[in-house]
């Protein structure tokens, strides 16, 4: 019965020559969709082999043009993140300001002044575009972008420290996400890792026995994304430099999210500042773009001149360089701080800070867009919206959320969140105590319309 199946099957050119494939071959052509049919093939006898029905020529050229559109889609798609999570990783993290957008935008569509010192017609620096705005915001003698936090890090070390050895206090050699380790990192650099003190207690005599002949730098590691209490103690980044100055050993500090507005502000724990690090005299300071500072993804770094020198002359400083349009949208949102409308005009930053009452008129409007669905109970109700991107851990915002059951038709949440990622513009939320939650904070205001229409869609179904 099987192999009367598999004969069954129709060949390549039988599908690729179909009429049911005409459309798809006029735009594309035939060469990269008969690969295509044979891998549709290939699952077809798969499926038989497993025990499945077999499938006709209409079905195979509906899955060949299911891969054209997987294909051909652009990717990745935008979304609409109701989670409440503000900096969400999975979800591309911090979105841009619309500055920096149409900044990033002007660059895309042709050549740009990138590495060319327009008064002499010589050749400048793509770097040149961001010292001055870092140098005023932070107040550091120099700095230097590169794509992101980690190859931030990793060139700090390199250039500073391959060879010789790095102290570490032992509760700051972290994981920070995705794999990445400040262990790992120091052994890719080439540097060998001093641990000192102990996990919840160090104090500067563990950094100042440790120091030897050999040792490059001292290296702080903001713990974003968990937090010690109880029986703690750290030691601040002014007893480090004086300790540094004494022995001549230089002091780096990862801050992590990049927060230049205090975040103390808007009712949560306070969040290193690169602001504050260069102040307490750090000699560099690294920290990322697309996290609190509300950019795009760059790994920034920032301290005194002679230290970033060397590392812009590294040769891992090419590899891990910025490209145009992140340096546009950087340059475009850096401006806003120096602007002091931060608040109003960098998207994370606005939802930090929005009002807990207009979060809630927002929650209600979406309730009385969607009306009364059939089988569905909806309510306003009070929620918590978190930070997220490994900033503040355990920090989290009063908000409220458009909560969503079932009224006895047995539908459960993960149908209704499986229904909202399939529309045209996705929609990511939530289920707290089996409902399903959107929480305004995180929808950007002109997202409104789709998402209650995403909703009506999604609740009809």
């Amino acid at each position: 019965m099987t192999s009367q199946l598999l004969r069954n099957l129709p060949s390549v050119e039988r599908v690729v020559s179909s009429d049911a494939l005409a459309d798809v071959v006029s735009i594309y052509g035939r060469d990269w969709l008969v690969d295509l049919t044979r891998d549709a093939l290939e699952s077809a006898r798969r499926d038989i082999r497993a025990g499945g029905q077999a499938r006709c020529l209409d079905d195979i050229a509906e899955a060949v043009k299911r891969a054209v559109d997987e294909l051909v889609t652009p990717s990745p798609r935008p979304l609409i993140n109701a989670t409440g999570v503000v900096i969400h990783t999975n979800l591309g993290r911090a979105p841009l300001s619309k500055a920096a957008i149409a900044a990033a935008d002007a660059v895309a569509r042709g050549y740009s002044d990138l590495e060319i010192d327009l008064a002499t017609g010589r050749r400048g620096s793509r770097q040149a575009h961001l010292q001055s705005l870092l140098r005023q915001i932070t107040g550091a003698e120099a700095a230097l972008v590169v794509n992101n936090n980690a190859s931030a890090l990793l060139l700090g070390l390199s250039a500073l420290a391959s060879g010789r050895e790095v102290i570490v206090a032992r509760g700051e050699a972290v994981e920070i996400g995705g794999g990445f380790r400040i262990p790992d990192v120091l052994r890719q650099s080439g540097c060998t890792l001093v641990d000192v003190g102990t996990t919840n207690r160090t104090y500067v005599r563990d950094y100042a026995d440790a120091v030897t002949d050999d040792t490059a730098a001292f290296l702080k590691a903001h713990a974003s994304n968990f937090r010690v209490e109880g029986f703690t103690a750290a030691v601040e980044e002014r007893d480090l430099v004086e300790l540094g100055e004494r022995t001549g050993v230089p002091v780096l500090h990862d801050v992590g999210s990049g927060a230049l507005l205090p975040t103390e502000r808007y009712g949560l724990a306070h969040e290193p500042t690169p602001q504050e690090a260069i102040d307490a005299g750090v000699g560099l300071v690294f920290f990322s773009g697309d996290k609190l500072l509300g950019g795009p993804q760059a790994g920034i770094v920032v301290g005194k001149r002679d230290l970033v020198g060397r590392l812009e002359r590294h040769p891992l400083a090419r590899a891990v360089r910025i490209d145009k349009m992140s340096l546009a949208s950087l340059t475009a949102t850096l401006t806003h701080y120096l602007s002091g409308n931060a608040e109003s005009e960098i998207p994370v930053w606005r939802m930090i800070s929005a009002r807990v009452e207009a979060i809630k008129s927002r929650a209600e409007r979406w309730r009385e867009a969607i009306g009364g669905p059939s089988g569905y109970e909806t309510a306003v109700v009070p929620a918590r919206s978190a930070i997220g991107g490994g900033s503040l851990p355990g920090e989290t915002l009063d908000s409220w959320a458009l909560s969503i059951s079932s009224r006895g038709s047995g539908s459960r949440p993960e149908s209704l969140l499986s229904a909202l990622r399939g529309r045209a513009t996705p929609v990511i939320a939530r289920i707290e105590d089996d409902t399903v939650r959107l929480d305004p904070r995180t929808v950007l205001p002109e997202q409104d319309d789709d998402i209650t229409m995403g909703l009506a869609e999604a609740l009809a179904l």
